[in-house]
């Protein structure tokens, strides 16, 4: 039994008190992405939009950054919110929005709260009191630093969709007596829809104060793996928000199909991948299998899965030997690590150098979604289609989430572990080598690459358009 994965990010997400619907991540980790990913516009003459209307604002630039984000994403919603719900109008928050200064003791409490210290590193939606508050201290600043500007607009988009719910008829007496069907892990896929849906209209440009370009939407999404449950948390628990591969999908399902399909998010139609542990050696050691107990035991898998594959479309499979190489595979250098060589029906695997650093940092499925996308490539040969160009790419990155979303249902024998779909959100949003084509070229965007894997991992093989 293999209930494999750790990752290089873990976070407790804590919530608020009873009182509140949201709060995100006490710390913040990862690399820095740059922070061009938003512009905002000044109103003219002021250098930033005027954060007057933000209670206990020190009018400083976090909090003009999130001023332009609220102007915004409240303009959207009174766009948006008649078209969603049947002809309603947006009702402003009725308690306002509060900038919390985590780093002095003096600071005022926003509401829902006993004293400041404790939003340290949280931004949160109060339903009680109608009200958003964030710490302008240790939250939003980290983010824009770590992931962009994206991020501080994700999360208070975030939040405002918690706000939307309340108006669309969710109350927390709701949440609190019917929670099969308001899970807290459904709420929360809701409001990153609702801020996916935000982003896209940003995009698009129709914001005052925003923008962000279609091909820096990939600093958005590295957030969200911040933003994440700790591995191993079940999806069934209280204070679920999903694991990466959930809120991702969540906010890509917004940004492509806007506010409406985020209404109609329910038990009935969303799908969490979210688990924990199934055992306990496997949650003493991270859920990662050493790199070369990983390799052997998925080659012998993805051999037994892809044979199904080229079987049932009609040809021949025969599994390509396995090929150890300590650099650069001979064969292919455009591939990255791991690479097909169709001539030799081999696939070549680096054992030293970023490969095996990969394993180690982001977790053993990290390996995994790269060796899946070779063997997609030798399925691919098998039958004769093409190794190169775009349809290629899709197939390839599709294929590998066909083989996952397989592991995934499975529940006995080599299966997924918590965390391993979160490192293929990882690995997909930084690298390009699960889909690179013969040729080395791959699709552009991590957003891009992330959501034709999601298709395979939801929809299995019949998405890739083999036939």
């Amino acid at each position: 039994m293999r209930t494999s994965s750790a990752s290089a990010v873990r976070l407790t997400i804590p919530l608020l008190l009873l009182v509140v619907v949201s709060a995100c991540t006490t710390a913040v980790a990862g690399e820095p992405v740059g922070t061009g990913a938003v512009v905002t516009n000044p109103d003219p003459g002021t250098g930033g939009v005027d954060p007057s209307f933000i209670k206990n604002s020190d009018g400083g630039e976090i909090d003009q950054l999130a001023a332009a984000v609220l102007t915004d994403v409240r303009g959207y919603w009174t766009e948006t919110f008649p078209a969603t719900f049947d002809g309603r109008d947006w009702e402003e928050l009725s308690g306002g929005y509060f900038s919390v200064d985590t780093a002095s003791a003096d600071a005022p409490a926003p509401p829902c709260v006993d004293k400041a210290a404790d939003v340290e590193g949280n931004a949160f939606y109060c339903p009680s009191e109608d009200v958003i508050a964030w710490d302008r201290a240790a939250l939003l600043p980290v983010l824009r630093e770590r992931f962009g500007e994206a991020a501080v607009m994700l999360v208070l988009a975030h939040e405002m969709g918690h706000a939307v719910q309340r108006r669309a008829g969710i109350s927390v007496e709701e949440q609190r007596t019917d929670p099969e069907r308001y899970p807290t892990i459904l709420v929360e896929a809701q409001a990153d829809c609702y801020a996916g849906s935000f982003v896209r209209w940003v995009a698009e440009g129709n914001a005052e104060h925003l923008s962000i370009a279609e091909d820096r939407l990939d600093s958005a999404l590295e957030s969200l793996i911040t933003f994440r449950d700790p591995i191993g948390t079940e999806q069934t628990d209280a204070g679920a928000h999903g694991d990466a591969f959930d809120r991702v999908s969540a906010f890509q399902d917004g940004y492509d199909s806007g506010a409406g399909l985020c209404a109609d998010i329910s038990v009935d139609n969303r799908r969490f991948t979210q688990r924990g542990f199934r055992q306990a050696a496997d949650a003493e050691r991270g859920g990662n299998l050493r790199f070369d107990d990983l390799v052997q035991n998925m080659t012998d898998d993805l051999g037994e899965y892809f044979d199904t594959v080229v079987t049932d479309a009609g040809a021949t499979w025969t599994a390509p030997s396995l090929a150890p190489v300590e650099n650069d595979p001979e064969c292919d250098r455009d591939q990255g690590p791991i690479a097909f060589c169709p001539d030799d029906d081999e696939i070549e695997i680096s054992t030293e150098g970023e490969l095996p650093q990969l394993h180690q940092q982001v977790g053993d499925y990290a390996t995994g979604i790269i060796l899946a996308g070779r063997y997609g490539m030798a399925a691919l040969d098998a039958l004769d289609k093409p190794l190169e160009g775009e349809q290629t790419q899709r197939q390839l990155l599709c294929l590998s989430g066909s083989y996952t979303g397989m592991l995934l249902d499975r529940t006995n024998g080599f299966t997924l572990s918590p965390g391993d779909l979160d490192e293929a959100i990882q690995v997909l949003l930084r690298y390009d080598y699960p889909g690179r084509d013969g040729a080395g070229g791959a699709i552009d965007t991590g957003y891009e690459r992330v959501s034709v894997f999601r298709a395979g991992t939801l929809e299995g093989v019949t998405a890739c358009e083999l036939s």
